[in-house]
């Protein structure tokens, strides 16, 4: 069955409630003051059977002046208006307050009611007709049918369910497609069914037995029942008032305003970036910073709006602005909202989202503009590269995407696909789905590379760079998903070449230039003369009155090309010396078996001071092995 919310709205005691009674033999007052007072208060709730089988929700919104905001709250959720005008009173203030909501919340569809008319003359309702039909030109209820009926005595009732029949077939139907969204506009407890809550479904759909989530407070519960219209159904579906209850969860912990959605697929946020349409009827620019109250959703929140390129919005208006809000928002990407004053308080304006989870942006900077621009577009292929483009080297998560760009899932993979197919789009986490644009992750290479021409250039006799130093210097807060794969790429590439924990660019080869070969030379000459009795390092610096930086890279280049042994920590010998040393002690051990540390001494003639790393040495080098207090040599 096809479901269609109709929502009403209207001025107080143009008999809203009275006519949705006639027609549907339900009264929506259901609060005690409601009907002490007989004025509308909270929303009620209705329905209506069409001849053609079709069912229509009703929301059945408050007509005084301080109960708009619960009149937001409901018409946030339908798909088209019933405009109700009594005749004899015409146009008033929240007749026109009412429509301006319906406008900023996008409703494109309604019917306009005049009702009361059998306490007017058939002059004066003319006269109303007439009207009303200049009020509405130029609103999206220009063309829309005008009824006339009489609650009190039935005149025009059938008129009006045919008017609101046909005005079925022309509302699309909503696709349930999307992320499952449920707005809640009321909450309360039944005995022997615990929590429940209602709302119109506004996107997706929910089955009995699925898990939940409450936003922005994060709770979760599990669908225990669904109802539409007090018939328990399995499933609902975008477009359809329902109430669900809830196993475990208790009546304080939600509140109007809080959303249910499935498990993290919403984003709760202090701030949205907003198209933004201010209200031409009001004399007065809005400047920047000021405070607000936000609707959207069922939602009322204060705020702050902050204007991204001018000092004041002038009446009648557009412009991009960034709203700063007191408490958080769980929406996504096209949601429609409405601000009003802070006080006096009145609607001065609504619009779309166009960022449901924006950073806090500086004014008057021109790239962000651009990229707002971008997003108020209505390419949706464009808005997602730009996200991703956006989110720079820390990525951005599918379960984002979908919040960002409101594109149903099942099509947001199929985008995401070919992006990656086309290498627009790099996927640097298969478990999570994040994703980097492709010229973000080619600037990040050639920076990659210039860390290492950089260093190459000035430590030209290092053999190449240690992994975590190269890491930090790139950057110290990157993703080690997005710098593993880059290393692997640029490797892949051949790029780079990786030595262990050593990267060096594939070109560099360590090469003395003639001044620098000659203090090689001398090095060299110092430690084969000085034999088993070498300098420490302190002592070839000043020997050679060198730069100690420049002489450590070059003893590190001779150590690297075998011609310089490195025993321990600011101890070389010369190969030959070691390879000497080497030579007596397998010779040794080959007709002894073993050697004690003052044979050893005694046979290469030096104290412990160069005798014991050298010994150490051959152990690490494998070619003795230590038994006790003697050495051996070492088998295979």
């Amino acid at each position: 069955m096809r479901h269609i919310i109709l929502g009403t709205a209207g001025h107080i005691d143009h008999g809203k409630t009275s006519l949705i009674k006639a027609v549907t033999g339900i009264d929506t007052d259901r609060l005690k003051e409601e009907k002490a007072r007989g004025i509308t208060i909270e929303l009620g709730f209705a329905w209506l059977d069409l001849a053609g089988g079709q069912r229509v929700g009703i929301v059945d919104v408050p007509g005084h002046e301080k109960f708009v905001k619960n009149m937001v709250a409901g018409a946030a959720g339908i798909d088209a208006v019933a405009l109700i005008i009594a005749a004899d009173e015409g146009v008033m203030p929240q007749t026109r307050e009412h429509l301006d909501i319906c406008k900023l919340l996008g409703i494109q569809h309604g019917l306009v009611v005049l009702t009361k008319i059998d306490m007017v003359d058939e002059e004066w309702l003319e006269l109303v007709a007439d009207d009303v039909h200049t009020y509405l030109r130029g609103s999206f209820l220009e063309d829309a049918p005008i009824v006339q009926v009489s609650s009190v005595t039935g005149q025009g009732l059938s008129d009006f369910v045919a008017a609101v029949a046909a005005l079925c077939e022309k509302v699309p139907d909503r696709s349930s497609k999307g992320l499952f969204r449920l707005p809640v506009d009321r909450v309360f407890s039944m005995k022997g069914f615990g929590t429940v809550i209602t709302g119109s479904l506004a996107s997706g759909r929910i089955r009995v037995g699925e898990n939940i989530m409450i936003f922005p407070s994060g709770i979760q519960s599990r669908v225990r029942g669904i109802q539409i219209h007090n018939e328990p159904v399995d499933e609902a579906s975008a477009g359809v008032r329902t109430a669900i209850n809830f196993q475990g969860l208790d009546r304080a912990q939600v509140k109007r305003g809080d959303v249910l959605a499935r498990v993290d697929t919403l984003r709760p946020s202090y701030m949205v970036d907003v198209v933004l349409d201010y209200l031409g009827f009001d004399k007065k620019p809005l400047k920047n910073r000021t405070k607000v109250r936000f609707y959207t959703g069922t939602s009322e929140i204060e705020g702050y709006v902050i204007l991204l390129d001018r000092e004041e919005l002038k009446p009648g208006d557009r412009a991009i602005v960034q709203l700063r809000l007191e408490e958080p928002v769980a929406v996504v990407r096209d949601d429609r909202f409405v601000i009003r004053s802070y006080s006096p308080i009145r609607t001065i304006g609504g619009g779309h989202i166009i960022n449901p989870v924006p950073k806090k942006h500086k004014r008057f900077k021109q790239p962000l503009l651009a990229f707002l621009e971008t997003l108020a577009s209505s390419d949706p292929r464009e808005i997602l590269v730009r996200h991703i483009e956006n989110s720079g080297l820390y990525g951005i998560s599918f379960a984002d995407l979908a919040v960002m760009t409101n594109i149903p899932e099942r099509d947001l993979d199929q985008e995401l696909q070919k992006l990656l197919s086309q290498r627009a789009v790099i996927q640097i986490d298969r478990d999570e789905r994040t994703y980097i644009h492709a010229s973000v992750f080619d600037e990040l290479q050639q920076r990659a590379v210039r860390v290492l021409e950089d260093f190459h250039s000035s430590s030209p006799l290092k053999p190449g760079m240690a992994k975590e130093v190269f890491k930090a210097r790139l950057s110290r807060i990157l993703d080690p998903r997005v710098f593993n794969l880059m290393l692997q790429t640029l490797v892949k590439t051949g790029r780079i070449v990786r030595e262990k924990e050593m990267l060096r660019l594939s070109g560099h080869k360590v090469a003395l230039h003639d001044d620098l070969a000659e203090i090689q030379r001398k090095i060299e000459a110092v430690y084969l003369q000085q034999g088993l009795h070498p300098p420490s390092f302190k002592e070839l610096v000043s020997s050679l009155d060198g730069r100690a930086e420049q002489l450590q890279d070059i003893v590190d280049h001779m150590v690297q090309e075998g011609s310089l042994v490195k025993v321990k920590e600011n101890l070389y010998f010369h190969k030959e010396v070691v390879e000497d040393v080497r030579t007596k002690l397998v010779a040794f051990l080959k007709t002894n078996g073993e050697i004690s540390t003052p044979q050893l001494k005694e046979m290469i003639g030096v104290s412990r001071k160069y005798m014991i790393p050298l010994i150490e040495y051959f152990d690490d080098a494998k070619v003795t092995i230590r038994v006790g207090d003697v050495r051996r040599l070492r088998e295979g």
